[in-house]
């Protein structure tokens, strides 16, 4: 049997002229327990709402006590995002440990198990850790609902994770994402807070609090403690995905997909479906060390997530961003292409190519698609830093195929590089990740 909030990674394999296609499960704890009993048994986040949801928290903390579940191998999914570090490809759930993975020669998944780096991993890991291409370190954070809310980590470029460094904040949040530059790490308190009250007024637990200020927090990377964060703050917004961020001068500047405020309750009807007055642009904000003043400039019209960037640039100065044009929050209608230097056009309703909109590629009619990673064109040289291709899932809902696309991410043309026909449905996803040759030969 499929238990409905399991969700598979969908890999494609291209070696000497050929693709190979597979789909597996994250082979977590919680998908074994939950085929034991045939029924889901574990808690969803959208499950806390209401009276209803106080009393499911209730009854699944008496399954945890009785040990009718088991949750000392991890609760998580796994079915977030992926990052590769120290030989390890890594499924990661913001909710759990990560789930190592083996990617096999002839394209197969297999999942090796939980890692809690030697038992030095005592919290969650999020969806989002960044490694550091020049020095080879993993960079990554938790949070949970009981303090310290949020634990900062480094890993280095050994697979050691070194001591956790607790970062103090008033309440618990949800904390999706957050950058790293070549010297500091930020961190964004925003006011999506977990407040289990709720619950008892027919809420969620969930709920963003539009009276706060959003606070970001810079802290020097190897810090041994949070004394030396400074914490600025913006008008209220909530971001789940970061594009980069590096320094310029005093300055730390952060690019980021910025919601002017989000209703999650809302996210779960009707505007799943259509997109309607959701709104969600690319932003460049800019904190100063010096003089501790903040600043934000808009860069996009709505709406527009899942940013990714040449990885080579992660934490430093760079020019592009490929963020995805959304339809609705399930569906990717296309891949804009974005210019840090140049200015957005003004008095524009919509994303459309000029200004700071290099190139826009739309999927077509009733076809929608994933975020789209970018891969360089060849690895071991040095390339202009947009001469590559974006790589993405597509699915056709007028003909139910679905296929891979390569995009030509410096021209961004209309017609693909290359597409890959797959033989079965590919559903709508979070992240995608690419795994180059390199790599694979070097897994743990």
């Amino acid at each position: 049997m499929v238990l409905p909030h399991y969700r598979m990674l969908h890999g494609l394999r291209i070696k000497d002229g050929k693709a190979t296609y597979v789909s597996r499960f994250v082979k977590t704890s919680r998908l074994k327990q939950e085929e034991f009993f045939g029924a889901v048994k574990f808690l969803k986040i959208g499950d806390l709402k209401g009276l209803f949801g106080l009393l499911t928290a209730i009854i699944y903390g008496l399954r945890i006590k009785l040990g009718v579940l088991d949750g000392s191998y991890g609760m998580g999914t796994g079915n977030t995002a992926l990052v590769y570090h120290h030989g390890r490809l890594l499924a990661l759930n913001e909710g759990d440990k990560p789930y190592a993975l083996k990617v096999l020669e002839d394209g197969d998944l297999q999942t090796l198990g939980l890692m809690d780096y030697d038992k030095r991993l005592t919290h969650s890991f999020t969806a989002h850790p960044k490694v550091d291409p020049a020095t080879g370190e993993m960079f990554t954070f938790g949070y949970q609902f009981t303090p310290p809310y949020v634990t900062y980590h480094v890993v280095t470029k050994e697979g050691y994770m070194l001591d956790p460094v607790p970062i103090t904040i008033p309440e618990p949040v949800m904390m999706h994402d957050f950058a790293i530059t070549e010297n500091y790490a930020i961190f964004m308190d925003l006011p999506l807070y977990f407040r289990p009250k709720n619950m008892a007024k027919g809420k969620m637990v969930l709920s963003f609090d539009q009276t706060k200020r959003a606070r970001f927090g810079i802290l020097p990377r190897y810090a041994k403690d949070d004394v030396q964060i400074r914490w600025f703050e913006l008008p209220n917004c909530y971001i789940f995905h970061n594009a980069n961020a590096w320094e310029d001068g005093d300055e730390v500047v952060l690019y980021t997909c910025r919601f002017p405020d989000i209703d999650l309750e809302m996210a779960s009807g009707p505007v799943r479906k259509r997109l309607g007055n959701y709104r969600n642009e690319l932003y460049e904000m800019r904190f100063n060390l010096n003089t501790g003043e903040a600043s934000q400039k808009k860069l996009s019209e709505s709406a527009v997530d899942f940013p990714r960037i040449n990885e080579k640039y992660i934490g430093r100065k760079q020019r592009f961003v490929y963020g995805t044009r959304l339809d609705s929050l399930a569906k990717v209608e296309g891949i804009v292409k974005f210019d840090l230097q140049l200015e957005p056009e003004v008095g524009k309703e919509q994303i459309e190519v000029g200004g700071n909109v290099k190139g826009i590629f739309q999927f077509g009619h009733g076809r929608y698609g994933s975020e789209a990673i970018f891969v360089p064109r060849e690895s071991d040289v040095e390339l202009e830093e947009d001469d590559g291709y974006l790589i993405c899932f597509v699915h056709d809902e007028n003909t139910g195929k679905s296929e891979v696309n390569v995009i030509d991410a410096k021209t961004m043309s209309s017609e693909p590089v290359a597409v890959v026909p797959l033989p079965a449905r590919v559903p709508y996803g979070f992240h995608a990740f690419f795994v180059t040759e390199e790599q694979l030969k070097y897994q743990a």
